[in-house]
């Protein structure tokens, strides 16, 4: 990313930091219960405390990967050839988002979740940890980076996530049919607009009114931008909430009427 579009970046969440609502802005009891027991919950989970040691592992490692890049390029080298440490740093998402992620699931209860784009897999642990009864299936372009992840779920004994290694243009559609009603679905990793939107229309198949679609990096680029409007007009989508670095997308038919939150988090 260059400096002219961090400079971007950093102006749009400015905006949205102080126009975004917090609970006394919205109406809705769904979401007034959300931001109480999810956004707002500040418990310390030891699964957490595992997790950050070993970010902090990660982060320390002196190991580099020879990765395939099938998304929109990485933020951090041109090159093939990259440190774990650099990974983690860059494409990880910050704790305070897999915490999200855990709390979110504590909450929701999915049972069959699906993520695009594991990387180191920290977020993928926070999914599988939070839910030792549920099972995460998470989709890796590149084969070094899927198994290195697969060390860190070992390191971290979760028994519940089943990875899949490939593009996601050619194995997304066969997990879906395997899965065939997604609870949930993260998408990380191809930040353009014409994939993102080809997966959502993918994932649109086989939905189900309580499932939940997170999109990641919804502010990216403008063209992550265009995809997210897209999204949140879409026939199917009642309800989406913004929280600037991931959008939360909701089916749910007892929403009357189609709603979009911007929520500071």
């Amino acid at each position: 990313m260059s400096l002219a579009q961090q400079y971007r970046l950093a102006t749009k969440y400015l905006r949205y930091y102080f126009t975004a609502g917090n609970r006394h802005d919205v109406h809705s009891p769904f979401v007034f219960s959300l931001i109480e027991d999810v956004l707002l919950d500040k418990t310390n989970h030891a699964a957490f405390g595992e997790i950050e040691e070993l970010r902090k592992q990660l982060l320390a490692s002196t190991e580099t990967l020879q990765v395939t890049d099938l998304g929109a390029g990485s933020l951090i080298s041109s090159g093939n050839e990259r440190k774990v440490s650099d990974i983690t740093r860059y494409a990880a998402k910050q704790p305070k988002f897999g915490q999200l992620f855990y709390r979110l699931v504590q909450y929701l209860q999915p049972k069959q979740l699906l993520e695009l784009g594991t990387s180191m897999g920290l977020s993928t642990a926070y999914m599988a940890k939070a839910a030792p009864g549920a099972r995460v299936y998470t989709i890796e372009g590149c084969p070094n980076i899927a198994a290195r992840a697969r060390k860190n779920f070992d390191a971290l004994h979760l028994n519940n996530i089943t990875q899949v290694t490939g593009n996601f243009d050619t194995v997304l559609p066969d997990v879906l049919r395997q899965m065939q009603r997604p609870d949930w679905v993260y998408i990380d990793g191809n930040h353009r607009k014409e994939p993102t939107l080809a997966y959502f229309e993918q994932c649109l198949q086989y939905v189900h009114e309580y499932s939940l679609l997170i999109f990641d990096d919804i502010h990216w680029t403008p063209d992550m931008e265009a995809a997210w409007h897209t999204i949140r007009e879409h026939e199917q989508v009642t309800m989406t909430i913004d929280l600037f670095f991931i959008g939360l997308v909701f089916f749910r038919k007892d929403f009357k009427v189609k709603q979009h939150f911007t929520l500071k988090y």
